[in-house]
């Protein structure tokens, strides 16, 4: 027998230490015990991966949950799942399409007229490097939805927002928006080959400074707004990126991403730190890698193109005034397309600072 404990102890040696270096590589679970009874949180996209887990998690800690989804038969089985397993009755799937203008219109409705209070917005759901496409009302898809959706839910929900505070607004970006570059003359790429990379890293990017903005304006509200990459996580979100599917990165390479990438359970652990921690009270603006304050990408500081995004983003979205919320009746076709033109006039008579891309 005593042959077979050097071996044993050994394996189980190299088992502890690739437990305790994928923790460190994924940044681990949310150290806060914090829990949230009596407070409501929506959360988007929440019938798989992040989304779901952070819905899991957060009813756990007794939060009344509302899960904005697209799918509904995914996102009932996924509320219902989440009910049984936390034995929290209050975990509700509500229809939202962020690809559709009039969806999140109605979606925004049902919150204001049905919910007392929005302690936390997350705004997890999004789609990456998709094929080219159109949403509902002509946006790029990963712009309207990565970006225009969020933008318009976030400022319709701005009064029970502010209604509830202290409250958090938490936007999942990436670390892709370093890569990212907002073309102003171009958002819907439209004059270009389409480039499914650089679309999801504008869109990215485009998290990160309407973070920043609606910080800037939001304060003195007690409403706070940070943006998170979670890392890399194993969900459906990377579907269309053709990793792992060849013979090559399934048999060589899936043992090395396995160590790095992280399960959607601790994926969705940053942004319960950030809905939940003490920590984060009036904490606002910031960029977290994982659980980590880091500072952005240069052109994600870029205050002038944050600003600039805004007013753009209000028009196409078809918000009347930038300080109005939820007043205004949601654009066409021709609307959208006129705005993009507008934007572009403007752009040529008085240009703004570049925003150049940053190379990995």
């Amino acid at each position: 027998m005593s042959k077979y404990i050097l071996p044993i102890s050994f394996f189980g040696t190299v088992c502890g230490a690739s437990v305790l270096l994928k923790n460190h590589m994924t940044g681990g679970r949310c150290p806060s015990k914090a829990t949230i009874q009596g407070k409501t949180v929506v959360i988007t996209g929440a019938n798989t991966g992040i989304g779901k887990e952070t819905a899991r998690e957060l009813a756990k800690r007794g939060g009344r949950i509302i899960m904005g989804c697209r799918d509904m038969e995914k996102c009932e089985a996924a509320a219902k799942e989440i009910r049984g397993k936390t034995l929290n009755p209050h975990v509700y799937a509500c229809h939202l399409d962020l690809a559709s203008m009039k969806s999140i219109r109605e979606f925004a409705e049902r919150i204001e007229q049905e919910e007392q209070r929005v302690d936390v917005l997350i705004n997890n759901a999004g789609v990456m490097r998709c094929p080219a496409g159109k949403t509902e009302d002509g946006f790029d898809m990963q712009f309207g939805v990565n970006h225009l959706g969020h933008f318009l839910l976030t400022n319709l929900l701005l009064d029970k927002l502010k209604e509830s505070a202290p409250s958090r607004v938490i936007n999942l970006a990436s670390l892709a928006h370093i890569v990212g570059k907002i073309d102003f003359e171009d958002l819907q790429s439209e004059k270009k080959k389409f480039d499914t990379k650089q679309a999801y890293c504008q869109s990215k990017l485009a998290n990160v400074l309407f973070t920043r903005e609606l910080a800037k304006r939001l304060q003195g509200t007690e409403v706070t707004v940070n943006a998170v990459h979670p890392g890399v996580v194993a969900t459906e979100l990377g579907r269309h990126t053709g990793l792992h599917q060849s013979q090559f990165s399934s048999s060589v390479l899936n043992p090395f991403f396995s160590l790095l990438v992280k399960s959607p359970e601790l994926g969705a652990q940053t942004s319960v730190y950030l809905a939940v921690s003490e920590e984060m009270e009036g904490v606002t603006g910031r960029y977290y890698d994982v659980m980590t304050e880091k500072e952005p990408a240069p052109q994600a500081l870029d205050e002038e193109a944050a600003r600039r995004l805004w007013e753009v983003s209000s028009r196409l979205v078809g918000l009347e005034d930038e300080g109005q919320s939820g007043k205004s009746n949601p654009p066409t076709e021709v609307q959208s397309r006129a705005a993009q033109t507008l934007l572009e006039q403007t752009h040529r008579q008085s240009p703004g600072p570049s925003v150049s891309a940053v190379g990995l």
